[in-house]
């Protein structure tokens, strides 16, 4: 939307170069799988998908891929690991709730500069004081996994 507001399209365009330019745009904000990346037991596999990926100046590992979360998470231990100034935390009153339905410790949300591969995203993410098995969640539907 950053883009869209402060960019200045010419009178003269065609729909067809706007519509271009758009898909570009689109593009170059996704992450895509081909198939030939799939497992040997293709789409219907179950294994988690676990990226490293730079978060500000710091590489990051096992990063998890969850394109059926609404939520991108970053658990406070993780927080705490980037030695990040809680500062940047902005408090609000969002209810998160686990896959169980319950209710998590949540510590606020804070925005982050992520880089993966050539393409850096500033992302939010809800922090939450949970233990898990990833350092970050990346989850809701800026993913794109072939069908």
């Amino acid at each position: 939307m950053k883009i869209w507001n402060e960019a200045h399209v010419p009178n003269k365009i065609t729909v067809n170069h706007l519509e271009k330019i758009s898909n570009k745009i689109f593009e170059s904000n996704r992450i895509t799988f081909s198939d030939d990346e799939l497992p040997l037991e293709g789409i219907e596999h179950n294994r988690a998908l676990y990226l490293t990926v730079k978060c500000e100046d710091s590489m990051v590992s096992r990063v998890l891929v969850d394109n059926g979360s609404s939520a991108n998470i970053c658990p406070l231990s993780t927080l705490h690991k980037l030695k990040t100034n809680t500062e940047r935390i902005h408090k609000n009153n969002i209810c998160v709730r686990g896959f169980d339905g319950g209710e998590k410790d949540f510590v606020g949300d804070i925005m982050f500069k992520l880089t993966i591969g050539p393409i850096e995203f500033t992302m939010e993410f809800q922090v939450l004081d949970v233990v898990v098995s990833y350092n970050l969640l990346l989850g809701g539907p800026w993913i794109h996994v072939p069908k």
